[in-house]
């Protein structure tokens, strides 16, 4: 089992590096430690080390979302609070970037990263709709949407981020994208915590 998890782990630092088509297998045995043949033990093609790495992607997802408090917040803070959280883990764990990074390089597989927090972010969007947090011409699926392609960006950034490790940023991936909610805000009911 320890293995396996270092290969998923190693795969996941090149994939989230390199993408599916820059990774060699070769290269993540060296930075496993492992053998070839022990890798093709565990993983008979680069599509199921991949698949691998992009189901501990979701998984690490659904656990960090499933230990939200639930809480009194309004809806629309919620699904805030968990793009938010998102953003966070696409900064500090490889699999969560690389999970999202396989989902866009590998359409047909049926493990799309998304999956892991969309439909719950889109609840919470129709939640704050019907609850009056949003502005009538604001529609949840549209918040959706959006929430989708800021974590793309998100994604981009913490990725960006880690490569130039040590560098001086002034705004983290997270509190560049508090700044973004917060613009947004004005625009779909108000200035934030306005009414809320």
């Amino acid at each position: 089992m320890r293995t396996r998890q270092a290969l998923v782990d190693a795969a996941a630092a090149e994939f989230d590096r390199s993408g599916y088509d820059g990774t060699s297998l070769n290269r993540v045995c060296r930075a496993a430690g492992i053998t070839m043949g022990a890798l093709t033990f565990h993983f008979a093609a680069k599509d199921e080390l991949a698949d691998a790495v992009q189901s501990q992607g979701q998984l690490i997802t659904r656990q960090a979302l499933d230990g939200l408090p639930e809480g009194e917040a309004p809806a629309l803070h919620r699904a805030i609070d968990l793009t938010l959280e998102l953003a966070r883990l696409l900064e500090a764990e490889p699999a969560v970037r690389s999970a999202a990074r396989l989902s866009r390089e590998r359409p047909d597989r049926d493990l799309a990263w998304s999956a892991a927090w969309l439909d719950t972010v889109q609840e919470l969007f129709e939640q704050a709709y019907r609850e009056g947090q949003l502005h009538s011409a604001v529609r949840p699926t549209s918040l959706a949407a959006l929430s989708h392609y800021l974590m793309i960006g998100t994604e981009c950034r913490a990725r960006a981020e880690h490569e130039e490790a040590g560098s001086d940023k002034e705004l983290t991936a997270v509190d560049q994208l508090r700044q973004i909610w917060d613009i947004v805000q004005y625009g779909i009911g108000g200035p934030p915590g306005a009414g809320v």
